[in-house]
């Protein structure tokens, strides 16, 4: 299954989203099942370290499998530099994803940011998708632009996580607008650290509500998976 994560707006922490959701995932597993790939080629976050990395893949230099970084969540990083932007082939995308798919039971892509064209390659690949939003009101009209365009492309909404809240969060309003289950993810700074640290709150702080609200996204997936 190939999973989107996606959000109308940059900054509303998806790519952290998007790691500790593939944490969860795999928590329980006798294996790995689950991996996360950062498919924004021009502002990537996830850290990315010596070796092939997905600008890479879709320039043909590397094959899907050899970028692979194993650690407490697998992932597919990508480069940093605008020529490895530039040599890319985001039309490739299928194809680089293809055997990893295979190889793992849930690919995690986190996409790029906002409503450019970009996003909607790796949405038109995905079986389902979870968006983020920010908990703030004006930032709703973000997240059901981008249930939208996943609805154009046939991208099944699994769930919206409302990510970085500090007060009350409207979960009913996002629930109701965007016709899917809303979870919240509260400022936490275990949540904040878990990428670059390498750290997902699942492991760094499993009783916290951080920890809680990514099992309870994780679980809607598998139920989509069945």
């Amino acid at each position: 299954m190939i999973l989107a994560v996606v959000g109308g707006k940059g900054g509303v922490g998806k790519s952290t989203v998007a790691y500790n959701l593939a944490a969860a995932l795999d928590e329980g597993g006798e294996r790995r099942r689950s991996i996360v790939v950062d498919a924004d080629l021009g502002m990537a976050d996830l850290p990315s370290k010596r070796g092939p990395d997905l600008h890479d893949v879709l320039a043909g230099r590397a094959a899907p499998l050899e970028a692979v970084r194993h650690g407490p969540v697998d992932a597919l990083a990508c480069g940093r530099s605008l020529a490895g932007a530039r040599a890319a082939d985001l039309t490739s995308l299928a194809a680089a994803l293809d055997p990893i798919e295979r190889e793992y039971e849930t690919v995690v892509v986190d996409c790029p940011a906002g409503m450019r064209a970009d996003v909607g390659v790796p949405l038109a690949l995905a079986d389902a998708c979870v968006v983020v939003a920010s908990p703030k009101p004006f930032a709703l009209a973000d997240a059901v632009r981008s249930r939208e365009l996943a609805r154009e492309l046939d991208s099944g909404l699994v769930g919206v996580v409302l990510n970085r809240v500090v007060d009350d969060a409207p979960e009913r309003t996002v629930s109701r607008a965007l016709g899917a289950p809303t979870e919240t993810v509260r400022a936490d700074p275990r949540v904040g650290e878990s990428v670059e640290d390498e750290r997902p709150v699942v492991t760094a702080a499993p009783g916290s509500e951080a920890a809680a609200a990514f099992r309870q996204v994780a679980a809607a997936v598998r139920v989509c998976e069945r």
